[in-house]
């Protein structure tokens, strides 16, 4: 490999984009991906500390480098059905945007009103806490309410069974307990915007994570402890390339309605069981009929029952013929399950 030459913005831009998981090893990780030597490469650290774009503890081995923040800080407000997101978004968001293009901030302004407007509209919370940093790397906005909690607000409203029910309705879009002022599809839309979303509320921790080639990486855990109200976070990188009505378009039909939805079977599984029964496939099937097309989405689903697949795929697929199911992500043994299903109907 060619030697690069002094002050590459190539070799910046890749310590800085690997430092954070690497903040040891970034420098040595750099010198062999562009060919470059120990010197060389002790310039460009030296002069990324000195840009004030990254910081350093440690000497010799035990050297750390890590991004350093060019913004951070919390705010605190009382809630009130007065409180306008927008206003909030121009007054204390948007002036520490820093040196980004026109996506990431319209993106940030998407997410952030569509998630302020949440806690200001459902809550019932007094107060609330917003958080917002950028660095190099990434921008982070995270909104903390003391309110009822999301999953039990919408548990209560929509008389679910439990709270892990109210997540999968919530990850299907077109949820709310308002529907004269609100669509349901700001937490749907808002979590595919960012890179990574999560919802912390009671004892219920969901997170979604784009990964390589446009996948999501879908994670649910249950805590230990109880967190009242709920926490919202969001984080887009800087170099993202993709524009709020690219997510918009990729769930419309073509009179440009919310009619595409992505479900990620693996919220339809309790903790230490299988998705086999009737009564699973219903739980899941339940809103299908608002959506032309439904992804049925098998990540980290290994392994499915007769009965729930003959749900899906034969009765409901009878009974509603207008609408397009597409599974996707399917192991071999799920596969083989759902193709046995549509061969026999």
């Amino acid at each position: 490999m060619a030697r690069r030459s002094r002050e590459d913005p190539e070799v910046r831009n890749f310590i800085l984009r690997n430092v954070t998981e690497h903040p040891r090893t970034v420098a040595s990780l750099a010198a062999e991906a562009f060919g470059l030597s120990r010197s060389a490469i002790n310039r460009y650290m030296k002069r990324l500390l000195e840009d004030g774009l990254l910081t350093a503890t440690g000497k010799t081995r035990a050297r750390q480098y890590q991004l350093k923040k060019f913004f951070d800080e919390t705010i605190h407000f009382n809630v009130s059905r007065d409180q306008s997101e927008d206003a909030v978004w121009r007054g204390r968001i948007l002036p520490h945007v820093q040196d980004v293009d026109q996506n990431i901030i319209d993106i940030c302004q998407f997410g952030f009103t569509e998630m302020l407007n949440n806690v200001i509209d459902h809550s019932a919370s007094p107060d609330c806490m917003v958080g917002y940093q950028q660095d190099y790397r990434g921008i982070s906005i995270s909104i903390l309410d003391d309110g009822v909690g999301i999953f039990t607000k919408l548990q209560r409203d929509f008389r679910l069974p439990d709270v892990r029910s109210a997540l999968l309705e919530l990850a299907k879009g077109k949820l709310t307990s308002d529907a004269d002022r609100h669509t349901g599809e700001g937490i749907f839309f808002t979590s595919r915007m960012f890179d990574a979303f999560s919802i912390l509320s009671g004892d219920l921790f969901y997170r979604r994570t784009r990964t390589e080639g446009d996948e999501w990486l879908i994670e649910t855990e249950d805590k230990d402890e109880y967190r009242p109200g709920t926490l919202v976070t969001m984080f887009i990188s800087t170099d993202a390339k993709w524009t709020v009505q690219d997510i918009f378009e990729r769930y419309q039909d073509d009179h440009f309605r919310f009619s595409k939805t992505h479900v990620p079977l693996v919220l339809a599984r309790y903790p230490n069981e299988q998705l086999v029964s009737r009564s699973q496939a219903k739980r899941m099937l339940a809103r299908f009929d608002r959506f032309s097309e439904v992804l049925l989405d098998f990540q980290d689903v290994p392994t499915i029952g007769q009965p729930f697949a003959d749900e899906i795929f034969r009765v409901f697929q009878n009974a509603h013929p207008d609408i397009t199911l597409i599974a996707i992500n399917t192991s071999p043994d799920v596969d083989k399950t759902i193709r046995r299903i549509r061969n026999d109907n």
